[in-house]
């Protein structure tokens, strides 16, 4: 099995990276820092592959050697915080969509086409899109996105399955520089389980961990004003 994996350099990519090589799979690392890639490929079965995921030129040029995959994970991205809403940062909200949103659209343009038949493809995208949160809307609203895709995805490819993943909080070193508590939070590598066992499965839906986000889930039924009251009570 050939997997390759974007974001790879650091947290659940990492994670994934290194677990995929343990089981066998040839994986194709992929992310920006030179260094980390470098690491990676001292393992047994990981190849680096290095570019750029919001420049789709690059991201064709670094994969031209690769003829086809048995599974493609785009799993990269990016976080940040809107503080002051009144004040709207847009050059923030670009630098958030372009990371995890429209990066998803280059990586699909050149990569989609060399997934094998019977293949697979997994987006990943976050619980933060099952209910508006204080300080998200650059992050959530590039998630949702990132949702979207992936359900449509799952309508219109017949010979690929598609899995759409939906994390809670994980330790990671993106989300280290998070200021405020992390329920249930799990680790990159409890995360990368998860991720392989419902890939395994070819769920079209993974997401962990489960008390965290079946409790988000269920939150969705209440009306809208009752949940903003409740989500601006979580910013005093």
């Amino acid at each position: 099995m050939i997997t390759l994996i974007t974001g790879a350099t650091s947290g659940i990519g990492e994670q994934l990276a290194i677990k995929y090589a343990e089981q066998g799979d040839t994986v194709i690392a992929c992310g920006r820092n030179k260094d980390k890639l470098a690491e990676l490929a001292k393992h047994t079965n990981i190849q680096s592959c290095q570019f750029d995921a919001t420049d789709l030129q690059d991201i064709k040029q670094s994969t031209i050697g690769f003829a086809e995959f048995d599974r493609v994970i785009l799993n990269a991205g990016n976080c940040e915080y809107v503080d002051d809403a009144r004040n709207f940062d847009s050059a923030l909200f670009e630098r958030v969509i372009t990371v995890n949103l429209l990066a998803m659209g280059y990586c699909l343009e050149a990569l989609l086409p060399k997934i094998k038949t019977g293949g697979q493809l997994v987006l990943v995208s976050s619980s933060v899109t099952y209910l508006p949160l204080p300080r998200s809307e650059a992050y959530g609203a590039s998630k949702a996105g990132v949702s979207y895709l992936a359900k449509s995805l799952a309508i219109d490819l017949n010979d690929v399955d598609v899995t759409l993943v939906h994390p809670g909080f994980v330790k990671t070193p993106l989300t280290n520089k998070n200021d405020f508590p992390m329920p249930m939070a799990v680790s990159a590598s409890d995360a990368a389980n998860y991720m392989i066992k419902g890939i395994h499965n070819r769920k079209k839906e993974v997401h962990f961990p489960y008390r965290f986000t079946l409790i988000l889930k269920a939150l969705r039924i209440l009306p809208l004003p009752l949940w903003l009251k409740i989500a601006k009570g979580l910013t005093r």
